[in-house]
């Protein structure tokens, strides 16, 4: 799976007009009658809501292209994650989902726990005459879902009364409901330099802003939903209509097209008292220390990758290279990713196009490392010092398409996943397929590490592919059985733990094949082939082994041995006598491999001699 923040839709675009707001003094003076009014409605609204229920080889050229292709529109196609969020809406679009942000559970009723509190506040304003306002709703799931539901009516005018339906029911009203309890709504765009109309407590306003929610719920973790919507209430009939059914009833069309800006925050802490929270107060709930994660698997990788590049110069070999490939873009996208969590701790956006980038490059890092568990398992530099045309043909033909469609789920799961569906990239139809596709490569890899082994007799060798198979058996099951456990979890703390596993998994397979390819042991069962090797046997490209070279200067230090072989005959002159003394030679042709080439050449030098016997 990504890596990063998971994709609750927003609109982030940094560059939205906003206008400040003027001096508080003025409007102090001008709402001090409410401020009592808006005291007494805030806390009746938390406790009535305390209720509601929670819910190798480089591929083909064409292929590569293929897979930039692919980086570049998730890119640009994934819209990004964050708690600053800006931008434009307008009315003729009539509904627009801005964030879905997870609110973590307020202390209890103290003096000091308004500082657990959450808060969202911004401004929103408009440059357009606006004859009616349109709506800022801010709703938890339980409600939002049915608001949500009703947004697809055809008629726009019958869309805005089943949306505000229960809502005006329960939402408090001055003019249409004084009894409700929910503070859910605002009446935006707000007259630039004053409060939205609806703030009737301005000293629960955040300084410089215009509107503010506190969500002070002691319950639970939860997650809350915010969205515009050109609905407006009639504040003689209380009832709700459409936002273009102004342009009707005054015969001008221009009305549709009303544009106003928004420049809201969502926070977790309140933002006087950001100093003591630095790392989470941006964060969703569901996404808090994902930083301090991260932080602790980069100091692991910057201690890793050193070493890997210094094994892979000891020990130019092809297995070790491509490894080095798959460990740096493991890296390079972990760097992205912790980049874009940094800075979004910080200001509330982050960098999108860098931790898509980030993302898109943690596939290409996890499916070459399956790529190199088939190559050795097919015997690749490890029995063998090709695979034949063939082989490669069949295993590019599989391995490009499931990683182009491992990227396609990731840009689907960005995109197309509803909004305020509570399902991880796995508990979809593309995630099924990718983790059946994942079991398949798995069985794929067993299958081929048995035929290798079928044919093996080295038992460095065989000792090394059982370690390979054990390791790798783990790695490729781990995550549809995570995936699977994950179901029974809460999605306040579902996705911190598929990345909290999928890291450390990750990690830990790295640091295994680091092991296991590090230059003093590789060197056991790897055959060194190369262009510095080419033109030499299989024969004299194992005898380079570091084991075999230690050997050999061993066997050249030790004295002889000498064999003799005497006949005689008793009684004087007679009799004949012969004396054979042989020194062994310490190596055929100055490469001694073992006990067994021993036995060979003596026996080849007492056959030389056996007339001298006879």
């Amino acid at each position: 799976m990504h890596k990063s923040a998971p994709p609750w839709h927003c609109d982030c675009t940094a560059s939205a007009t906003t206008a400040p707001v003027a001096a508080e003094e003025s409007l102090q003076s001008s709402k001090t009658d409410s401020a009592t009014t808006k005291s007494v409605i805030r806390p009746a609204m938390y406790t009535a809501s305390l209720s509601t229920p929670p819910p190798s080889t480089p591929a083909p050229a064409r292929s590569i292209q293929w897979l930039l292709v692919l980086l570049m529109f998730s890119m640009h196609a994934a819209p990004a994650s964050c708690t600053h969020i800006s931008g434009e809406f307008h009315t003729a679009d009539f509904f627009q989902f801005l964030i879905k942000f997870g609110f973590q559970k307020a202390d209890p009723p103290t003096p000091r726990s308004v500082e657990s509190y959450g808060y969202i506040y911004g401004n929103v304003t408009s440059q357009d005459k606006y004859s009616a306002p349109v709506t800022l709703a801010v709703l938890d799931k339980s409600t939002f879902i049915d608001f949500y539901s009703n947004r697809s009516y055809r008629n726009r005018e019958t869309a805005c009364a089943h949306m505000f339906a229960r809502l005006q029911r329960i939402v408090y009203d001055p003019d249409c409901n004084p009894q409700g309890k929910r503070d859910f709504l605002r009446r935006v765009p707000c007259s630039r330099g004053e409060l939205c109309v609806d703030e009737d407590a301005p000293s629960n306003v955040i300084e410089n802003h215009q509107f503010t929610y506190v969500i002070n719920l002691e319950a639970e973790p939860r997650f809350w939903y915010v969205a515009l919507v050109a609905c407006y209430r009639n504040r003689t009939t209380c009832q709700w209509h459409a936002h273009e059914n102004l342009a009707r009833l005054s015969n001008r069309s221009s009305s549709i097209l009303s544009t106003l800006q928004y420049n809201i925050h969502l926070v977790n802490v309140h933002p006087n008292n950001t100093a003591a929270h630095l790392l989470t107060y941006q964060y969703s709930y569901d996404q808090q220390n994902l930083l301090e994660m991260y932080l602790i698997f980069m100091l692991v990788y910057i201690v890793l990758l050193p070493m890997q590049i210094y094994a892979v110069r000891r020990q130019k070999h092809p297995v070790t290279k491509l490894f080095t490939l798959s460990l740096l873009t493991e890296f390079v996208s972990l760097s992205f990713i912790t980049v874009h969590l940094i800075l979004y701790a910080a200001n509330g956006v982050g960098e999108p196009k860098m931790q898509a980038a980030g993302d898109v490059l943690d596939i290409l890092s996890r499916t070459t490392f399956m790529l190199i568990l088939l190559l050795l398992a097919k015997g690749w530099a490890v029995t063998r010092q090709q695979i034949s045309r063939t082989g490669w043909i069949i295993l590019m033909s599989i391995w490009i398409p499931y990683c182009a469609f491992h990227v396609f789920l990731y840009i689907w799961d960005r995109t197309e996943v509803d909004i305020i569906s509570d399902i991880d990239e796995y508990q979809t139809w593309p995630g099924w397929i990718v983790l059946i596709l994942r079991t398949m490569f798995m069985m794929w890899f067993l299958y081929e590490l048995r035929n290798t082994m079928k044919y093996e007799h080295s038992s460095k060798k065989l000792d090394f592919l059982l370690h390979l198979g054990a390791s790798s058996l783990v790695w490729f099951i781990y995550l549809p059985i995570v995936a699977i456990v994950a179901l029974q979890v809460s999605p306040m703390w579902r996705y911190k733990l598929l990345q909290g596993i999928t890291n450390s998994a990750d990690c830990m397979a790295y640091c295994v094949m680091t092991g296991l390819l590090w230059p003093n042991r590789a060197g056991q069962y790897l055959l060194l082939a190369g262009t510095k090797y080419a033109g030499m046997d299989e024969l004299d490209e194992f005898n380079e082994a570091p084991h075999i070279v230690r050997e050999r200067e061993r066997r050249r230090n030790s004295p002889p041995d000498d064999i003799s072989i005497g006949t005689s005959s008793g009684g004087g002159g007679g009799g004949r006598g012969m004396v054979l003394s042989t020194s062994i030679p310490h190596s055929l042709n100055g490469d001694l491999l073992d006990a067994e080439d021993l036995a060979a050449e003596l026996l080849t030098d007492l056959n030389k001699n056996s007339h001298i016997v006879a």
